[in-house]
């Protein structure tokens, strides 16, 4: 196969399978239509939520980190916020409970800002009880230190990811699930917001951002010589579209630069005419997915 036909298979090698997508899109609805019934007497199942995190922004590659946000009303903000100790814990509490009523047989826990469900095939739900504010950022609950109120901005996130995306002929997106492969093989210190930022910044300014399959090999390369050269002692960056901070877990330069000599090594066995060889090398940077 070619470059372009290796990495075109490379990237549907990535995508969740249909099952699996059916499969989170029912649960995230019955989710959502539990809530919404017991804090609004509705039985709508697409009302009042919102796909987060590396999903709901369209780069996630594996089930077992499927977040959301559900929205409840002001009153039951106002309810908990009238707490004289951390109400944020006991909104957390209430919620689980609401949850076990469908999923009393899935293991359902409480941490910190979110309620977690894990499914016994994997597929595990992240829930954040949250209250919509008027710039539609939202205010959500933390536990920690005798609890408080935080804010988010994910519809701004998806948005810029969104925009961005069509900008550079898809190539954002597919980039994000490539370093989250590149992440998983070699275990690089870094989140997926870390990775979504990075490669956000990086492709806006890089000399094929709106090329096809065929300059992958090239933009794998670039984008691991702009990680590598990165300030090692800068600890964050700002997020697309929400300028939040987004901190680094460790120093995955050293990662990347290990990355990048692998690739100029494929490139190389790929330009000389030695195909099988340029294979191996990018399955030593993405995995077992990268085709054979």
């Amino acid at each position: 196969m070619s470059v372009s036909e290796n990495f075109s298979t490379f990237c549907s090698n990535l995508r969740m399978d249909t099952d699996t997508v059916e499969k989170i899109r029912y649960r995230y609805k019955q989710i959502t239509k539990r809530v919404n019934w017991e804090y609004r007497g509705s039985n709508s199942e697409t009302s009042y939520s919102l796909y987060v995190g590396s999903y709901g922004r369209g780069t996630e590659i594996w089930t077992s980190d499927i977040d959301m946000i559900v929205q409840l009303p002001y009153a039951t903000y106002k309810r908990f916020n009238d707490y004289s100790g951390n109400g944020q814990s006991a909104l957390l509490q209430e919620v689980k409970s609401v949850l076990q009523k469908t999923y009393s047989t899935s293991h359902i826990k409480g941490d910190g800002q979110v309620i977690g469900i894990n499914f016994t095939d994997g597929i595990n739900f992240e829930i954040v009880p949250a209250f919509i504010n008027d710039d539609d950022s939202y205010t959500y609950p933390d536990t920690n230190n005798g609890g408080s109120w935080k804010v988010t901005d994910p519809k701004k996130e998806i948005n810029a990811m969104n925009a961005r995306n069509s900008d550079t002929n898809k190539n954002l997106k597919r980039l994000c699930r490539m370093a989250r492969a590149w992440k998983g093989q070699c275990d690089v210190p870094m989140s997926g917001i870390l990775i979504d930022t990075l490669a956000y910044q990086f492709i806006g300014n890089w000399a094929h951002k709106d090329k096809s399959y065929l300059y992958y090999d090239y933009m794998s390369r670039d984008f691991f010589e702009y990680l590598k050269n990165l300030d090692k002692e800068k600890s964050y960056w700002k997020a697309p579209g929400s300028g939040r901070y987004v901190w680094k877990k460790g120093n995955f330069q050293n990662k990347a630069n290990n990355a990048y000599n692998l690739s100029l090594e494929a490139i190389d066995k790929e330009t000389n005419g030695y195909p099988y060889s340029s294979k191996q090398k990018w399955r030593e940077i993405y995995g077992s997915k990268f085709p054979s």
